[in-house]
């Protein structure tokens, strides 16, 4: 399932926005239909003009409601009426979202029963990145199960040494791509905003806040997330870079 929306408040219309003179959705679009493990793609929209869009692209469209408060909700009203068992949230604004790391999530649900849901991380190696609170941070267990996520440092290193807390390398970004059993997304979506989710504004608080078991697994690429209109130029230089156009 892939997200997507006209009115971002950040970016308005941002998925037909041209990147490389391809509307951003269809980017998207393209890097899932590469994915080996995915049965079947669906843009979820509410908006006419993507639909247009991706239909003319040959994509397949699920049309939902306007008024709902996140990706997450719009994904869960689309799922609804279709046979899947596994269902993986594809960001609309992540023209370079790897096709191996998509598989990599489906195979970890289609082989594990024990996972209610599975996501992504990388490695923070900037200090900048490190102490912005946009970039989210993820702690996990020795089974990789997800511990929490926040926008603060975690963990906090009391005695970070001579070589600083980067030197540890126990830092990792959140990369907001999920692999979902459809049955815990819509517990999920049903369930009120818990005060962990509401302090930290981060939706996947909620699911370890109703004991979620939630697999990482682990990438060193992340990509960019079209986020605003700047970023623009950044993700047309890294598709230049990556040999995409």
């Amino acid at each position: 399932m892939i997200p997507a929306r006209w009115g971002s408040t950040r970016f308005p219309g941002k998925s037909l926005a041209p990147i490389c003179g391809k509307p951003l959705v269809l980017w998207v679009l393209e890097r899932c239909r590469l994915a080996k493990e995915l049965d079947e793609i669906l843009v979820a929209t509410d908006d006419e003009r993507i639909r247009s869009v991706v239909e003319a692209a040959g994509g397949k469209v699920a049309m939902t409601r306007s008024d709902h408060p996140s990706g997450t909700d719009r994904i869960a009203e689309a799922v609804r009426p279709v046979a899947a068992g596994v269902v993986i949230n594809i960001q609309g604004d992540e023209p370079l979202i790897e096709p191996s790391l998509i598989d990599e999530l489906a195979l970890v649900m289609k082989h594990d029963s024990h996972w209610d849901m599975a996501t992504a991380a990388s490695p923070i190696l900037d200090e900048e990145e490190l102490q912005s609170s946009s970039v989210v941070k993820v702690v996990w267990g020795q089974d990789g199960q997800a511990l929490y996520f926040s926008r603060s440092l975690i963990p906090h290193i009391r005695e970070p040494g001579a070589g600083g807390v980067l030197a540890h390398a126990l830092h990792w970004r959140h990369i907001g791509i999920y692999a979902y059993r459809k049955t815990f997304l819509q517990k999920m979506v049903a369930a009120p905003v818990c005060d962990l989710e509401n302090a930290e504004k981060l939706e996947q608080l909620r699911a370890l806040y109703l004991g979620c078991r939630m697999k990482v697994v682990t990438t060193n690429s992340f990509g960019l997330g079209v986020d605003n209109p700047a970023d623009v130029p950044k993700a047309e230089a890294l598709l230049k870079k990556a040999g995409l156009v």
